[in-house]
């Protein structure tokens, strides 16, 4: 794999970190130090990054709030992050007690020392175990038909720290005998909704998202059906995990938190406590069911992937 595509993806991390450093005042605790208080005793201070460009990101998580609220007995102050390397550097700082990763993301927390234990992660009915996969897209009516045709194009990834938009899309990429920074010009669109739009304004000749995205565009309106075609898809990446700062939330706070989401937070118990009025009107992110446990090895396979990829990007944080 070529190393200048590692430097411009760790560059873009790096860049972007430093915007949260100034947002939080300190950039990271002192070795071996504990983290402050995110929210003080009585706050839990909660970030997430939305898939897609959303005024109504709090809203996707209003009922969970309400009952890690009622569960915890704290006040939950949801913010909306600019980026995963906002995520990693305010869970560093202690800023944040509870974040919404995505699995690469998380990785490179997680592997940098940021102290956080993943607790749950979405699925779309009982029973299911959480995943995804990426695709790679193309305008319908283009000729390219795999990544093999992606040489000498301009394509769409949507964040060095996005793991459908980056990390596995590199992978595939090289397993196809196509460098993804010397044999492409490599575009970072900002998200995944940004990475579908640019395929089809004709920005990037094609690109990768995650494998709903072109769906929930054409329920939107940002997006005709049909508009784009899927080339190729990964194989299945771990869901994306609600990550819980363990130095700064007490023991107490992360049982409550922990069995809130791993036990709770679904429809099906949602309804029954009187949080929801029905199922149809019980809104979780990215309309799913509802959330189960996961814990750090379930992530291997990102370490995997990124072992396979040499990525100086998985390191980053």
């Amino acid at each position: 794999m070529s190393r200048s595509m590692s430097r411009t993806a760790t560059t873009l991390l790096a860049t972007a970190s430093l915007f949260l450093v100034a947002a939080c005042g300190e950039s990271a605790a002192e070795p071996g130090a504990k983290a402050p208080a995110a929210g003080g005793d009585d706050t839990i201070v909660f970030a997430a990054v939305p898939s897609e460009e959303s005024a109504s990101l709090q809203s996707q998580y209003e009922v969970i709030i309400k009952l890690l609220e009622q569960e915890t007995g704290k006040t939950v102050e949801f913010q909306d992050a600019t980026d995963y390397s906002a995520v990693i550097e305010g869970q560093r700082a202690g800023k944040i007690d509870l974040a919404g990763y995505g699995p690469f993301s998380y990785k490179i927390a997680a592997d940098s020392g940021v102290p956080i234990e993943p607790v749950a992660s979405l699925i779309g009915a009982p029973g299911e175990k959480p995943g995804y996969k990426s695709h790679a897209w193309a305008p319908a009516g283009s000729d390219i038909e795999g990544l093999e045709d992606f040489k000498g194009k301009t394509i769409c990834f949507v964040d060095p720290a996005s793991t459908s938009g980056y990390l596995y899309p590199s992978a595939g990429l090289l397993e196809a005998g196509i460098d993804p920074q010397t044999d492409i010009k490599p575009v970072m669109a900002g998200g995944h909704d940004a990475s579908i739009i640019s395929i089809n304004s004709g920005q990037c000749e094609a690109g990768f998202a995650l494998d709903e995205m072109p769906d929930i565009l054409t329920e939107s309106g940002q997006l005709k059906e049909g508009d784009v075609k899927s080339v190729w898809e990964s194989e299945m990446i771990m869901g994306s995990p609600l990550a819980m700062n363990t130095e700064s939330l007490d023991a107490e706070t992360q049982d409550a938190i922990r069995t809130a989401l791993t036990e709770k937070a679904n429809v099906d118990y949602l309804v029954k406590a009187g949080l929801c009025e029905d199922a149809e009107s019980c809104v979780l992110p990215d309309s799913k069911w509802g959330y189960v446990a996961v814990t750090d090895k379930d992530y291997d396979g990102v370490r995997k992937v990124c072992e396979t990829t040499e990525a100086e990007a998985c390191n980053a944080a």
